[in-house]
């Protein structure tokens, strides 16, 4: 996902092929995530990346962006203080973004899309905002204005490969999964090498009942990152539904070796208990 702010790729991607526990007809229980829809669950605070779009220069700007790294209190504080003294839209950006870290998503968003449409920035620096809003609305369970969002962002930076990803993710949450392997598609033609796209793309063919074309995906995404243990987990899950029940064993216990605090790890653990369980349990 986009290295701006909120959703680290193991959350959004987990997130992807993740979503609830369903039961396949015998023999055996399905993996969790090969349901028929993928609910999104996200993150409730948004811990800041290296990068962010900038929309102002100076030292208070880069104090206030510093603050939300650690203490999005203090940073709101700073930015009220700032903006009453006319602080522009440096200010602006960081109130919203320190609402984002108080868990307050749906404020930050129309906050985000109105700013991204008012500001005089750059058109790169304004596409960042609006998905920036966009991911906010998706922690704010509102995956339509997510849409619109990224959408606009897509307009002032079409070739915008985190957008494209961005965009896939959201409409996978619509289950609208076609128009997510577009985009998929689309940021894939620009960026062949990125491997959680590939692991989103599998995902989204899973849905799609086309597990072969899933499995080679998935196995693309494991000769760019060998130990990705999100594209472990999803190679589980085409495992299992091709009846390979010790394969799709191992890839979960690996996943949750290389990653034991994510949630890949979750999910597989919560598929090798279900296999566990077995069809009685469905």
């Amino acid at each position: 996902m986009r290295k701006l702010i909120l959703i680290g790729l193991g959350v959004v991607v987990a997130a992807g092929v993740g979503g609830g526990a369903y039961w396949m007809r015998e023999p055996a229980p399905q993996p969790v995530g090969a349901g028929p829809a993928a609910t999104l669950t996200l993150p409730d605070n948004l811990p800041l990346p290296p990068e962010m779009p900038r929309l102002a220069d100076g030292a208070d700007y880069d104090r206030c962006l510093s603050l939300l790294r650690d203490d999005p209190e203090e940073a709101m504080r700073f930015a009220q203080a700032w903006d009453a003294t006319g602080g522009g839209d440096g200010a602006r950006h960081c109130i919203a973004l320190a609402l984002l870290g108080l868990g307050e998503p749906d404020r930050a968003a129309e906050r985000l899309e109105r700013l991204g449409a008012a500001s005089r920035a750059g058109g790169l620096a304004r596409a960042a905002v609006f998905g920036q809003a966009s991911q906010a609305w998706m922690m704010a369970g509102d995956p339509n204005r997510a849409f619109a969002a990224v959408t606009i962002a897509l307009t002032l930076a079409p070739q915008d490969v985190e957008l494209l990803v961005d965009r896939s993710v959201v409409l996978a949450s619509m289950q609208r999964y076609r128009e997510s392997i577009e985009d998929l598609d689309s940021a894939l033609a620009l960026e062949p090498e990125r491997a959680e796209a590939w692991v989103l793309r599998a995902a989204a063919l899973r849905h799609l009942e086309r597990v072969d074309q899933a499995f080679v995906a998935v196995e693309r995404a494991l000769v760019l990152t060998p130990d990705n243990p999100e594209a472990l987990l999803e190679r589980g899950i085409l495992r299992q539904l091709r009846g390979d029940v010790t394969g799709a064993r191992n890839d979960w216990q690996r996943a949750i070796q290389i990653a034991p605090d994510s949630m890949a790890a979750d999910l597989a653990a919560q598929n090798i208990q279900l296999n566990e369980l077995g069809p009685q349990r469905r």
